[in-house]
């Protein structure tokens, strides 16, 4: 249950998104955040404030481990919609690598959505986000790379 003990603290955070997802485009968009995440429940909750200056919007992030089925559930909101993203995304680590699914909507349509988080050490993370439109073909979309401050 304490998996992402490891995101307590202070971060920066180089994003790299792809600017038109799901239509063949291979144009990236760069830009920088600061994270700060804290954990709870003695590790079976995460909660994190993340700030993208340039974007000029910020979100946050709470994970709640489940006991009963050792699977996290992972919420976002961000400052520009105000509301709680449901689904929650799903799923576990092995090791330092965690995998969570889960459905979002891109441009109105239904897509299934992955989280991958892999741990690179104690000053080091990755996130990516991919979508997969049949559910299967998935197309890395947004990653971040953390930097302990």
């Amino acid at each position: 249950m304490n998996d992402f003990d490891f995101l307590a603290g202070s971060w920066n955070v180089l994003n790299r998104r792809l600017v038109k997802p799901l239509s063949g485009s291979d144009e990236w968009d760069e830009f920088p955040a600061t994270s700060v995440a804290t954990r709870h429940f003695d590790g079976a909750a995460s909660f994190d404030e993340i700030t993208f200056p340039t974007k000029g919007f910020s979100g946050l992030t709470v994970r709640v481990y489940n006991p009963a089925t050792e699977q996290w559930a992972i919420y976002w909101s961000s400052s520009v919609r105000g509301v709680l993203d449901l689904p929650p995304m799903i799923g576990a680590f092995d090791g330092d690598r965690g995998e969570f699914y889960g459905e979002d909507q891109h441009e109105g349509r239904p897509v299934r959505c992955r989280f991958i988080w892999t741990v690179r050490g104690g000053d080091a993370a990755r996130w990516e986000q991919a979508y997969a439109e049949d559910g299967e073909s998935w197309e890395t979309n947004w990653t971040m790379d953390f930097t302990r401050v």
